[in-house]
């Protein structure tokens, strides 16, 4: 047992108080090899000079001030600024960029934080705002710098980086993270667009991406991620009010496609009006590519021919409308739907809920009847197929509401004028046509409806009611006949190199006028893979999340 200990002077050295330790230890009957061994270890001088150390780097750590260095204000500082908060903030500079860019004011000239984008290091730092106004970086006056000029001396800089900062009159409170999801409509390179304040800053993304657009305080540029993709920090995308404004503005010089083509076009210095010149705090030089030439125009209508075995023409749509299907038409910039981007939500429908519409559509020589035809075949208890209306007499081997149904043709021609068809053409003069009353049938029985159609009736079934789900299936098509398609068994076929060109023309066509509908591009290599293939996705449509316009859902 150890008694209280004695008092202890100032002056009691480190030897001497471990003596004393032990001087204080009385034995006990049943520790006295613990109290042997205790003494012969307070004794060792070793021990003491251990313990000096210890306490000796104690005292040095103790005494010394870690608080950062700051660089001494300039001697020649104006009198207003020393009214002014000063803030110095530190950065830790890695591979990433740090998430902010500048710009010069037009009227003071001052070098002002533009934007931070959102998940950076500027944001997670917390310490740089919009707004603020940047004065010196590692000890450089920037003043009087351009933008480009400072990315080059944070490109030089390694290690932390400090900024020298005047905070905005007011700091903007962080905003939360919106949860506004955007299908994209087009693709979107940042490098060959002259109008983006900063093309290192800016998102690339394709026709098809899912983003989730965090911050709309700039009506011109959004900050973005693209779902799925690992970087926090989000980047620049165009506003849809400004890629609206510019792409009316192309097609007001008659240099720009139609809305329905997804490719994005360049932009000339005219277009920039909007935009203000930023740099950004990443290290980099600001580099504007060489604008290139816009694709060609594509119509929105057009007709589309079903092909047969040996790419047969047999039967074209018929369709009341103003004009020619294929007759070319000028766009009214004033009154265009523009595809920029779709407000969308996951969606799986729930326990009771109809199931979606499955719409195929394909390009010539896709074969999509015998391939539906076939998926329904192989589960008829969870997928059915529209009957479709017909005039033609029936034949002996078929029954009534099973192959078809077989109506009168001023019957069928009264069903047209009464709208009951999404689709109608005739063949061998008899008419043919699907209905959404054989839809509705189906899809009341808890089946999944696969219907094959035009493109075009995209646009009739894309509702709330439908919420389909679109499959491209297209043939996979080579540049040489050697190959499959152009193989001595398709050349059998009658399929000719003309032919194979068709083919690849029409699949080219559908994607570029239609493919910012399509949830899924089926390649069709053969029969049985392609089969395999659509089951694994119609199952995935029914089992799993998938993304659609928030208008579907929302009541």
């Amino acid at each position: 047992m150890i008694e209280a200990m004695p008092i202890l002077s100032a002056s009691t050295g480190l030897h001497e108080t471990l003596a004393l330790l032990t001087s204080q230890l009385h034995p006990d009957a049943n520790h006295k090899e613990d109290l042997v061994f205790l003494k012969d270890v307070f004794s060792e001088k070793s021990l003491g000079y251990l313990m000096k150390a210890v306490l000796a780097a104690h005292d040095t750590v103790a005494q010394k001030n870690f608080d950062p260095v700051l660089p001494p204000l300039p001697e020649d500082l104006d009198d207003d600024l020393e009214e002014e908060s000063v803030k110095i903030v530190r950065l830790v500079k890695n591979k990433e960029p740090l998430g902010a860019t500048i710009r010069r004011d037009e009227v003071t000239g001052a070098v002002i934080v533009a934007r931070i984008m959102r998940g950076g290091a500027a944001d997670r730092s917390g310490l740089v705002h919009v707004g603020d106004e940047l004065r010196e970086v590692n000890g450089n006056l920037i003043t009087h710098k351009r933008p480009d000029e400072i990315s080059q001396i944070l490109s030089q800089s390694q290690g932390s980086i400090t900024l020298k900062i005047i905070p905005a009159v007011a700091e903007e409170d962080k905003l939360k993270e919106s949860r506004v999801y955007l299908r994209a409509l087009f693709d979107y390179t940042p490098y060959e667009d002259k109008a983006t304040p900063c093309q290192e800053a800016g998102l690339p993304f394709k026709r098809g991406d899912i983003l989730q657009v965090v911050s709309q305080e700039d009506a011109t540029w959004w900050q973005a991620k693209r779902v799925g993709d690992c970087n926090l920090r989000a980047a620049l995308v165009p506003s849809t009010q400004f890629q609206e404004r510019r792409l009316r503005y192309r097609m007001k010089m008659r240099s720009f496609p139609a809305p329905s083509s997804p490719k994005a076009p360049t932009y000339d210095r005219a277009e920039r009006e909007d935009c203000d010149s930023e740099g950004a705090l990443n290290g980099k030089d600001i580099v504007s590519p060489k604008s290139k030439a816009a694709p060609a125009f594509c119509g929105h209508a057009f007709s589309w021919d079903f092909y047969s075995v040996g790419l047969r023409r047999s039967f074209r749509l018929r369709k009341d409308r103003q004009g020619l299907p294929g007759e070319p038409q000028t766009p009214d910039a004033n009154h265009t739907e523009f595809l920029i981007y779709e407000e969308v939500t996951q969606y799986l429908p729930r326990p009771g809920e109809r199931p979606r519409l499955i719409v195929l559509i394909g390009s010539l020589g896709a074969r999509i009847t015998e391939l539906k035809q076939r998926v329904i075949a192989e589960n008829p208890r969870r997928y059915g197929f529209a009957v479709p209306h017909t005039t033609r007499a029936r034949k002996s081997h078929e029954r009534e509401g099973v192959e078809y149904h077989f109506i009168s043709k001023a019957a069928f021609e009264a069903d047209i004028q009464n709208g009951k068809f999404i689709e109608y053409g005739e063949y061998k003069d008899n008419l043919y046509g699907t209905s959404l009353e054989s839809i509705h049938r189906i899809l009341d029985q808890n089946k999944a409806c696969l219907v094959d159609v035009q493109p075009e009736v995209l646009k009739t079934l894309r509702t709330a009611e439908f919420k389909p789900y679109v499959i491209f299936v297209r043939p996979r098509i080579y540049d040489s006949p050697r190959k499959p398609l152009g193989s001595s068994s398709s050349l059998s076929l009658g399929i000719t190199e003309e032919d194979l060109q068709e083919m690849k023309q029409s699949a080219e066509r559908i994607d570029e006028c239609y493919g910012h509908w399509v949830d899924y591009v089926l390649v069709k290599e053969d029969p049985g893979s392609a089969l395999a293939e659509l089951q694994v996705v119609l199952e995935r449509v029914q089992t799993e999340p998938q993304w659609v316009p928030v208008c579907w859902v929302r009541s």
